[in-house]
């Protein structure tokens, strides 16, 4: 299961009630933070998360108005925060514009902060015990634009009930099952995996895209997915400032998660023009396990 945080869903510039673009994805003790427009740490204490173990930032892109929260944050960690060193993780030229940014906030000397940059690529880009981050190219104004895939690996529950009417004592005899080792007990016994496993439980699988321009590219990297994050920054009628600024409208957003098979479409980074009633109302026409996500919304992913 992933916890999900809308931070931030205006796209380009902030309106009344919604912030420039940001998210946090929380998993066990993992908390990564993707995009961080201009504002962020000021949602992060309004969401009453705050900034404890959150040592990861991942950028769609470059463009500003997902960047330039990054000055802010850092400057707050140096200053305030246990936090002394930060991943940064993005395309070529997001990173060269994220180090010009940073170099002003750290200059003099006054913020002192390791900062490790990371350049994406696609395929695998981080991993922990329980699930793994992929990166997948995405169509944008300019180059080295990402999506990501966050994907828990499959597992087999331990069940404790069985182990304990078999007499399996608690201890290393447990991790070694669970790993798929048989053991031998102490009567000589042998007991294998398959006796205190329980069935396959799948994974759950949530993709995030943040700006894009087309669909057909994304969706050999959405399909199937539990939960599609994607912009959907203009409604139909405005189909043509969709077109020469590089974005999707709703309805490409929702045939996007139609033809992928997802289980849930959850839309963000509108213009400040709408009010997001009529985004919301032309992507459910087509897809409707759609949800609009607002500023401070906090989700649960799991795989059904």
């Amino acid at each position: 299961m992933f916890e999900y945080v809308f931070l931030g869903t205006s796209a380009s510039a902030p309106s009344i009630k919604r912030n420039l673009t940001s998210n946090l994805l929380i998993h066990t003790d993992q908390r990564i933070m993707i995009d961080c427009g201009e504002g962020t740490q000021r949602q992060l204490l309004r969401s009453g998360l705050g900034f404890k173990r959150l040592d990861k930032i991942f950028l769609t892109h470059g463009h500003l108005d997902h960047i330039l929260g990054l000055g802010g944050i850092v400057s707050t960690f140096a200053r305030w925060e246990a936090i002394s060193n930060l991943q940064i993780y993005a395309g070529a030229w997001a990173l060269a514009r994220v180090r010009d940014l940073l170099e002003v906030v750290l200059r003099g000397g006054e913020v002192e902060m390791h900062l490790d940059y990371r350049e994406l690529k696609p395929g695998l880009i981080f991993q922990t015990k329980a699930f793994e981050v992929r990166a997948f190219p995405v169509t944008h104004r300019g180059t080295d634009c990402f999506g990501f895939i966050f994907e828990e690996y499959s597992r087999r529950p331990f069940l404790a009930e069985q182990a304990d009417a078999l007499g399996v004592p608690q201890g290393p005899e447990r991790r070694y099952l669970v790993s798929g080792e048989a053991i031998t007990l102490a009567d000589g016994r042998i007991i294998t995996p398959d006796e205190v496993l329980g069935p396959v439980v799948q994974g759950t699988k949530l993709v995030h895209v943040g700006d894009a321009s087309r669909i057909d590219d994304l969706l050999p990297y959405v399909r199937g997915a539990d939960a599609l994050v994607i912009e959907a920054t203009y409604a139909d009628a405005d189909q043509d400032f969709a077109y020469r600024y590089g974005h999707l409208t709703s309805s490409m957003a929702a045939t996007l998660a139609r033809e992928a098979q997802v289980h849930q479409l959850f839309l963000t980074h509108i213009s400040r023009r709408y009010t997001g009633r009529e985004i919301a109302q032309e992507a459910r026409a087509i897809f409707p396990n759609t949800i609009l996500a607002e500023d401070l919304d906090q989700v649960r992913i799991q795989h059904e």
